[in-house]
């Protein structure tokens, strides 16, 4: 069954002029000769994104779009019309937002948060401003401690609402935020805490504990190494500095050092950090 918004592995039934027909249990899809290689024979397997071509017939690309169905992501306007807006997805043909999708009316080149979602009346591709109906805690896919996908969505007076795996709705509090953010913006995070009854979440960045500490000691190390063995960092450094040399958080920072400390790697000075094992 062909999934029309998302990647397919297709086999080869012929070869024309113009490119190949891939196997859809009917006629075929093509795929124009632009996106294959010369090699290609009938029966190869190729993996292809289905969409609909502007004479609204299914096509193949091995073109990567910046989002397939399902997914939550920022683009940016290429043209407006009475009826609505094309937004660049990165394919050839431009993904529509319908004028009845849209928050605000959209303007050219500006940008915007949106869903990628199957049209209900014409089978075809859409994109959608109006992503609360599809976000919902209700049944939870996720548990604490879950590496999850976030995506920034709004700014509250606590922190940031972010999606979480483009499903869940999540609180990134300001305590947990060390760079500039702002909507669209997507990062590895963690769910940090479910509260039970509502099913709120609260999330984090990065990594949770010590899973996290593992990854950064071989960042700090490194950067010890590059630099004769020393840092002018310590538990005592500014939560920004630390930020902007080592992309972590001073709570991690401290955590991570503490254990290098412990394995006696390094010493913890007045003046910063020093590496004690050459290896």
């Amino acid at each position: 069954m062909i999934k029309v918004g998302e990647y397919n592995m297709l086999r080869v039934l012929r070869k024309v002029d113009f490119g190949v027909y891939l196997d859809d249990g009917k006629d075929g899809i093509l795929l124009p000769k632009r996106f294959i290689s010369a090699d290609v024979k009938e029966g190869d397997d190729i993996k292809v994104f289905i969409y609909h071509d502007g004479e609204d017939r299914l096509i193949a690309t091995t073109q990567q779009p910046k989002g397939v169905l399902g997914d939550i992501i920022k683009l940016n306007t290429v043209s407006v019309t009475p009826q609505g807006a094309f937004l660049d997805w990165g394919l050839m043909k431009d993904i529509f937002v319908p004028k009845s999708q849209q928050i605000q009316k959209m303007i050219p080149n500006g940008s915007y948060l949106v869903k990628i979602v199957l049209d209900e009346q014409t089978g075809r591709i859409a994109a959608t401003e109006k992503i609360d109906s599809y976000l919902s805690n209700e049944n939870l896919r996720v548990k604490e401690l879950e590496e999850v996908n976030l995506t920034v969505y709004r700014r509250t007076d606590i922190g940031y609402i972010v999606i979480i795996n483009h499903v869940h709705t999540g609180v990134l509090h300001f305590n947990e935020i060390y760079r500039n953010i702002s909507s669209g913006d997507v990062m590895t995070g963690f769910i940090k805490k479910i509260y039970p009854g509502s099913n709120k979440i609260d999330v984090s960045t990065g990594k949770p504990g010590y899973k996290r500490v593992e990854d950064e000691t071989q960042n700090i190390i490194r950067l010890l190494k590059e630099n004769n063995g020393t840092l002018p960092f310590n538990d005592k450094s500014q939560p920004d500095d630390i930020y902007e040399t080592f992309q972590m958080s001073k709570k991690t920072f401290k955590m991570t050092i503490g254990s290098l400390y412990k394995q006696r790697i390094i010493e913890i000075k007045e003046n910063g950090i020093q590496l004690i094992s050459p290896n």
